[in-house]
């Protein structure tokens, strides 16, 4: 039997069929779930536009904001952190692309791409960002990009690169969740990550941050948003690429300045 978070999330896809080509899985898998795994409800979320905290009560019941007395621009780097995820872990949905379209910028560079994202946002055809989330990262087969760092780094799947991940999350406290088929070395679930880190979230020293960007993200993550900057089916997922491009590099030079 169906729980409500997941009845609620098929409705408003408009079915089981259109939840799984929106969050990239085949049909069955979904049938076969009695609620989201916990690896699946950012995406779902950003399919479907539903919070989290109605998807899985249960994993979501408290309040989601930074912890108290957290530095602001750990704050701001969290909130990005989170927008990445939520782009990478599905296709956005029409309450999203809403959000995006109120984005504002600055004469940043950064700030540039946040007006840039919004002005696409605005433009983006119904339907727009899930044929372009299905082009670019599903496909008949595989899709444009794959977005997992043992790809990146070794140019297979499944490889040492995740290996090590899966240590580093296991001295993190951060487990593997059940029946997941998705592997952890995925864009999304890392930049989910660091957003628990960056918010206090998850505990973890400034060192700990710095050790797991070095080591889990920076060495790959900046190629794979450049590349969706160049992606022949990519128009929204353009200014995606552009966004996460610029923030990794801050990220680094942050991280770097820090020694």
């Amino acid at each position: 039997m169906r729980d409500a978070g997941l009845d609620r999330a098929i409705d408003a896809a408009g079915g089981a069929a259109q939840l799984a080509r929106k969050i990239g899985i085949s049909q069955p898998s979904i049938s076969n779930w009695s609620k989201i795994p916990a690896q699946r409800v950012i995406a779902v979320e950003a399919a479907t536009g539903v919070p989290r905290k109605e998807l899985r009560p249960d994993l979501y019941s408290e309040p989601m904001g930074p912890r108290d007395g957290v530095d602001p621009v750990d704050v701001a780097r969290a909130q990005e952190y989170a927008l990445l995820a939520a782009l990478l872990a599905a296709a956005p949905s029409k309450k999203l692309l809403d959000r995006l379209a109120g984005l504002s910028g600055d004469e940043t560079p950064l700030g540039q791409a946040h007006a840039a994202l919004a002005e696409v946002a605005m433009r983006a055809a119904a339907g727009q960002g899930d044929r372009e989330y299905f082009d670019l990262f599903v496909g008949l087969g595989r899709g444009e990009l794959l977005p997992y760092a043992s790809y990146y780094l070794t140019g297979f799947l499944n490889e040492r690169p995740l290996s090590r991940l899966r240590a580093d999350l296991a001295a993190l406290g951060i487990e593997r969740a059940a029946n997941s088929s998705e592997p952890e070395d995925h864009a999304a679930i890392l930049c989910e990550i660091m957003a628990g880190m960056a918010d206090g979230r998850l505990e973890a020293s400034f060192d700990a941050q710095r050790a797991f960007f070095e080591k889990h993200v920076s060495l790959w993550m900046g190629r794979l948003f450049a590349d969706m900057e160049q992606a022949a089916n990519a128009k929204f997922y353009r200014a995606v690429g552009t966004l996460g491009r610029l923030f990794i590099e801050i990220e680094t030079q942050g991280f770097a300045f820090a020694n």
